[in-house]
């Protein structure tokens, strides 16, 4: 019973892990972002024209956030 409670709460913790990863706030003209540290920065789509990007950062204070914004894709030839 014991093993089962731990596994149990172990899923518990990655679950709320993933659900706080997928709260990505979208940028808007004007944000006062508070970036101490890039931590990941999605590849950009081969696409021509806009293409959506998401930063991984570390605030200040050590919290992790997650951004999104747009991107020109690399998709565009001469």
């Amino acid at each position: 019973m014991h093993k089962f409670l731990l596994a149990l709460s172990l899923i518990a913790g990655l679950a709320t892990q993933v659900q706080a990863q997928e709260s990505a706030v979208a940028y808007q003209y004007g944000m006062d972002l508070d970036i101490a540290q890039v931590i990941n920065i999605t590849p950009v789509a081969d696409v021509c024209g806009p293409a959506p990007v998401e930063m991984t950062y570390l605030d200040s204070k050590g919290a992790t956030h997650i951004l999104q914004y747009s991107e020109f894709g690399t998709g565009c030839s001469n």
